[in-house]
């Protein structure tokens, strides 16, 4: 095996030097994007696109007014009194109400300050993580060199605490069960990364976490209603059309950045209807998949690399900056190559995964071809593969 592993393409050597590379490369565009921000100039454009939705929300909830966060007139015009070049229909704003109970503190601070906080406070839990999950000490060096950090650094989303819930959940999911389901319930600030997780759970018969999951998604709601009033809760459930307009008419750009089947079939020429029965089949595939290899799987490790990676593909609903949430499979089956060796290709489809983020964002402005999907499915198969003949552990 070692003889193997120093003749594969990918060794050691080769490795380190690529990640420098990419993490070189990251860090002189992210500073040349800091440079003309205004974070340290004045007349700068404020970072994180997506980050100044989050604020503007905050400020609304701050002010008494939650449910007018979910009027993109009401928000566009918080908005636009910091950025004025946003134009209005550009974004919207989904999210349950609970969410409020995380962002609405950001309002306390001026908006580069509440910025960098966000973003801080997620990154430091995603990298620790990352870590607990492969403790190596190139661990933190290979994250850093994964342009799916960067992306969701500079779009100011919450891809960093979805991850690290996630991950954080399933790193506990043995040890402290109970604790593990609130991590989940936590996911249901952002719903659409949760759905697999019942699966897995009722396929391993995991019922504390199951039951503390559901528990605690139902608290924060309730909670969340008897904070900001059932007004909030009707304007959210009423966002949700605008949210499915989105899905399907918000055109090749936007598509572009949404590793999906969906988009993926949309931009091949299916229409709206075929696309959604694309995406439901392989959703379906997936669901099934994870149910088999959580039933049979002795490997920890690998279930939440498979788990992770299919989180992804069940939603239509899944942007470039939730491609964050690679990093737990990509970690958590270098662990497992690590240990037990490396199978035939394995180690190039963990190669495309890493890279997959920084791809996608180089077609959007290319040629409208989506191929995010296939590469998650691609790392998904190779994850349930490995499972179905997993060793011992």
């Amino acid at each position: 095996m070692v003889s193997e592993v120093q003749h594969h393409w990918l060794n050691r050597k080769r490795f380190v030097l690529y990640v420098g590379a990419f993490a070189l490369v990251y860090l002189i565009l992210a500073a040349g994007i800091l440079v003309q921000s205004s974070l340290l100039d004045p007349k700068g454009f404020p970072l994180g696109f997506d980050f100044r939705v989050f604020w503007s929300a905050a400020q609304l909830a701050a002010q008494g007014h939650p449910e007018a966060a979910y009027d993109l007139s009401r928000l566009h015009v918080v908005v636009h009194a910091f950025n004025p070049e946003v134009r209005e229909g550009s974004y919207g704003w989904f999210y349950p109400p609970h969410y409020f109970l995380l962002i609405t503190p950001l309002a306390w601070f001026p908006y580069n300050s509440a910025y960098l906080l966000f973003m801080m406070v997620g990154l430091v839990a995603y990298g620790v993580v990352i870590r607990a999950i492969c403790p190596r000490p190139e661990t933190l060096w290979v994250l850093l060199g994964f342009s799916g950090l960067w992306i969701n650094l500079l779009t100011g989303q919450n891809g960093f605490l979805t991850a690290a819930a996630g991950g954080g959940a399933l790193l506990l999911l043995e040890s402290h069960p109970l604790l593990s389901g609130v991590m989940i319930g936590l996911l249901s600030c952002k719903p659409q990364l949760a759905l697999l997780f019942p699966v897995a759970l009722l396929a391993r018969g995991a019922w504390k976490p199951l039951i503390a999951a559901v528990c605690s998604a139902v608290f924060l709601m309730l909670i969340s209603v008897a904070l900001l009033g059932m007004e909030t809760f009707r304007a959210w459930q009423g966002s949700l059309g605008l949210a499915k307009t989105f899905l399907e008419v918000g055109g090749t750009r936007f598509w572009m950045r949404m590793p999906t089947f969906f988009s993926f079939s949309h931009l091949s020429g299916a229409s709206i209807l075929q696309s959604y029965g694309i995406h439901a089949l392989v959703g379906i595939v997936v669901m099934g998949l994870t149910w088999l290899t959580w039933r049979r799987c002795r490997n920890p490790d690998l279930r939440y690399a498979q788990l992770t990676a299919g989180t992804l593909l069940i939603s239509p609903y899944v942007l470039i900056y939730d491609l964050t949430w690679l990093a737990l499979p990509i970690a958590w089956m270098a662990k497992a190559g690590l240990e037990y060796g490396w199978k035939r290709g394995e180690r190039e489809v963990l190669a495309l995964a890493w890279l997959l983020p920084a791809f996608m964002m180089a077609m959007s402005h290319l040629y409208p071809l989506q191929l995010g999907g296939w590469c998650v499915l691609a790392l998904f198969a190779m994850i349930s593969y490995r499972a179905w003949h997993a060793e011992p552990t």
